[in-house]
């Protein structure tokens, strides 16, 4: 029997290190993912590199190409999801997309998000990358984190998938947290991507359930507490 494989685009703004992630444990057999389609917000991004050398199909849509304001808000987020679209995904994952991009109603509960922090915490428009663990830092807080969400029309208000935590250490710099945080991102985002898959991720307006996993479905790091 052939594995079920979840089709994927993937919206990339920088180094793709999470796209990177995912080329490599599909390519190990770790991910069942079929990755169609890397969008890139910028000519830029590091990470077209690793979508070329995958011989994934890639595509730039720049924000700057379009009117300023709610209609080239729209504008922008057509063209990706028009993309995506022609791509024949199920679902799109964001990873360090920076921009606003307007989902439209068939693609609501069909993208999905990470942030490097335990939402409601620590995000919003601006909060992204070194800039988050810096404000853990400053708040004093023992515990971050890293939370997959599905995306809303909000920046990181979408509803809550799954979330790992993180401790925060006395001599923990922004970059030493974001490594290790990082780190909790590689195992999180595939986990809930074979959820996906799998069937076992339940929206209901804003809750999300997760059914029990099949006997002998394992995640690379290991057993979950849901399993």
């Amino acid at each position: 029997m052939t594995e079920a494989k979840i089709t994927l685009a993937v919206l990339i703004s920088g180094s793709g290190r999470t796209l990177k992630n995912f080329i490599d444990l599909a390519t190990e057999g770790e991910l069942p993912a079929d990755i169609r389609l890397v969008v890139s917000s910028t000519t830029n991004a590091a990470g077209l590199r690793f979508a070329e050398e995958a011989g994934i199909k890639t595509r730039v849509v720049c924000r700057g190409d379009f009117a300023a304001g709610v209609a080239g808000d729209k504008e922008f987020g057509d063209a990706i999801f028009d993309a995506c679209r022609e791509a024949g995904v199920d679902y799109v994952a964001m990873a360090g997309f920076m921009k606003l991009a307007p989902l439209p109603d068939d693609f609501a509960g069909r993208v999905v998000n990470i942030h490097p922090a335990l939402i409601p915490a620590f995000c919003g428009k601006g909060m992204y990358g070194d800039r988050v663990h810096q404000a853990v830092l400053d708040a004093g807080v023992k515990v971050t984190g890293c939370t997959v969400h599905f995306v809303d029309n909000e920046y990181d208000a979408g509803p809550i998938i799954w979330q790992q935590p993180v401790p925060v250490f006395d001599d923990d710099t922004a970059e030493s947290l974001g490594k290790r945080v990082f780190e909790v991102e590689k195992e999180a985002y595939p986990h809930v991507l074979k959820m996906l898959v799998a069937g076992r991720v339940k929206l209901e307006g804003r809750r999300v359930t997760i059914a029990k996993a099949a006997r002998g479905e394992r995640s690379r790091a290991g057993a979950y507490p849901d399993e």
